[in-house]
C-alpha cells in the first residue's frame, strides 16, 4: 500500500477514519460523519479515497501492514526471547482493545457481506498470521501441526471477544497459558 503516495491531508483522513471505526463501527460512521470529523469537502474525499469500501480497505491494509511488521521484528528480531516469550507477546499485541488488531477483528463481524474486497484483507492477514506462527513452533516443537498455529489464532479471538464484553474479569492470562501449555506438550 502507497501510503507515500497520498497526500498530508488525505492521511489524516485516513487516521480519523481508523479512529472513527474502532469506535462506532464500520457501519454506524458514514462518509458524511467522516467528512464532518475530517473538516473536508465530500468531493475531497471521493477524490481521495473514490468510495467508503475503498476507505475501509485502506484502513484496513494500514493496520495489516503494520501488525505484519510487529510480528516480524517479535519473530525475526528478538531472538534472545524464547518461543513462549515470542508468542505471548505476539498474543498481547493482539489481544488488546487498543491494539492494532482490534479494527481488524472488528471488521471479521461487521463487513463480510458489504464490503467483500475490504474483508478480504482481514482473511489475507490472519492466514498470515496462522503461517508465521506455525513457522515459528516448527523452530522449536518439530511436531508442531498447522492446527496449533489456528488454536493459537482463535485463543486470540477468545481473548477479544472476552474483552468486548461486559466481564469485568480479563482471563487473557488464564487463555494464554492455557495455549501455551498445550502447544508445549505436543
Amino acid at each position: 500500500m502507497p501510503y507515500l503516495d497520498l497526500s498530508f491531508r488525505a492521511l489524516s483522513v485516513l487516521h480519523k477514519s481508523r479512529y472513527l471505526f474502532n469506535q462506532h463501527g464500520f457501519q454506524s460512521v458514514g462518509v458524511d460523519h467522516i467528512i464532518k470529523e475530517a473538516e473536508l469537502p465530500k468531493a475531497t474525499f471521493y477524490n481521495y479515497f473514490h468510495s467508503k469500501q475503498r476507505l475501509i480497505e485502506m484502513c484496513l491494509n494500514f493496520q495489516k501492514d503494520a501488525l505484519k511488521e510487529e510480528v516480524r521484528s517479535l519473530i525475526y528480531t528478538h531472538e534472545d526471547l524464547t518461543l513462549h516469550e515470542k508468542l505471548k507477546r505476539i498474543f498481547f499485541l493482539h489481544a488488546n482493545l487498543e491494539g492494532l488488531y482490534h479494527l481488524l477483528f472488528k471488521a471479521i463481524f461487521e463487513i463480510e457481506k458489504l464490503y467483500p474486497k475490504a474483508y478480504q484483507v482481514v482473511v489475507e492477514y490472519r492466514n498470515w498470521l496462522i503461517n508465521e506462527i506455525y513457522k515459528l513452533l516448527l523452530t522449536k516443537i518439530p511436531n508442531a501441526s498447522k492446527k496449533d498455529a489456528y488454536m493459537f489464532l482463535f485463543v486470540i479471538d477468545g481473548a477479544m471477544v472476552q474483552l468486548l464484553g461486559n466481564n469485568s474479569v480479563d482471563d487473557r492470562n488464564v487463555l494464554l497459558e492455557y495455549i501455551l501449555k498445550n502447544i508445549a506438550t505436543n
